[in-house]
């Protein structure tokens, strides 16, 4: 960072990306390894089974990974606005540049980026995070935020989300943020366990854990948007208003909630209406489905060796 009348701004905690935090490139990277791990054995699965699993297992690894990457990231809420305003505080020196809002399940990010970057003979590109999580206090890191100096667009939007600021703001994307981070684990944990019981004989609850996770991953989104679509207290910075919009995290979290509960609908579905059709499309094989259904008679299997006893008795009788 520059320096600002002779003084060196002082960060005592590493800055996060705005969206994209060090847990959240962490699972990105896990959930990479696992599906890279999958595609380097996927060419020893021989016939027209080999793209059945790789649907399968990409596609579950895609939910996984989609209900932990939310959880972490800053996009659910975001707003942006080019405007000219004040830069520091106790002088009329003023800016151009982009402010930028990304608000998460567990705080806010702020960008502040000039156009150009390099004005007042110093780099203008700021992203500051404020965290409301549990073992986290909003209001000391606003604190700190005022004894560093940050600029004053950043320090005028982390003041509306204060727990003392009239807008309200905190209190009510804080809530949202709890509830919606307490049914994304639940819809995580539901998920570990679709995937255990379709690798069992047991298809039927397997589905039905799938329409949970979907359920669960719908609640989150719904309790993020009934919370937060209450009356949003105005953002200007200089001429301009900032406004905000349901971000990408939000968007996705959406279109995999339904994806699950189609996939669970179907599979259940199948279960009642075609389970030879369901039993066949988890790779089972045919010939144990057609013992199924014909009552579940035992499998009898033939040895050659009865065989030739069975023939040289007859030869002896012969011969007497």
């Amino acid at each position: 960072m520059t320096l600002w009348n002779g003084e060196l701004p002082f960060y005592p905690r590493p800055r996060q990306a705005a969206g994209f935090s060090g847990p959240l490139l962490v699972v990105i990277l896990v959930f990479l390894v696992l599906a890279a791990s999958f595609l380097i054995i996927l060419p020893g699965i021989r016939g027209h089974s080999r793209w059945f699993w790789l649907v399968r297992i990409l596609l579950s690894l895609f939910i996984g990974a989609e209900i932990v990457a939310v959880y972490f990231s800053a996009d659910w809420l975001v707003g942006s606005v080019e405007t000219n305003t004040s830069y520091k505080a106790f002088s009329t020196s003023r800016v151009s540049a982009r402010v930028g809002l990304h608000v998460g399940l567990e705080g806010i990010n702020i960008t502040l980026t000039g156009t150009p970057v390099q004005q007042l003979n110093e780099t203008i590109d700021y992203n500051e995070q404020f965290l409301w999580r549990l073992g986290e206090n909003y209001a000391e890191e606003y604190d700190d935020a005022l004894e560093k100096g940050l600029p004053d667009p950043i320090l005028y939007l982390a003041e509306k989300f204060t727990p003392n600021s009239p807008c309200g703001l905190y209190r009510q994307y804080r809530l949202a943020g709890h509830y919606a981070s307490a049914t994304l684990w639940v819809a995580f944990c539901f998920w570990l366990l679709s995937n255990l019981l379709l690798s069992m004989p047991v298809p039927l609850y397997g589905g039905l854990a799938l329409l949970v996770t979907g359920a669960f991953g719908l609640f989150s989104v719904f309790t993020f948007a009934s919370i937060s679509t209450a009356r949003f207290c105005p953002l200007r910075l200089g001429s301009a208003a900032l406004t905000a919009r349901f971000g990408a995290a939000f968007w996705i979290t959406l279109a995999t909630g339904i994806l699950c509960l189609l996939l669970g609908g179907a599979v259940v579905s199948l279960h009642y209406r075609r389970p030879s059709a369901l039993r066949t499309f988890l790779d089972q094989s045919v010939k144990d489905q057609g013992g199924q259904a014909r009552g579940g008679s035992p499998l009898i299997l033939s040895n050659p060796l009865h065989k030739q006893s069975e023939d040289s008795d007859i030869q002896m009788c012969t011969n007497l």
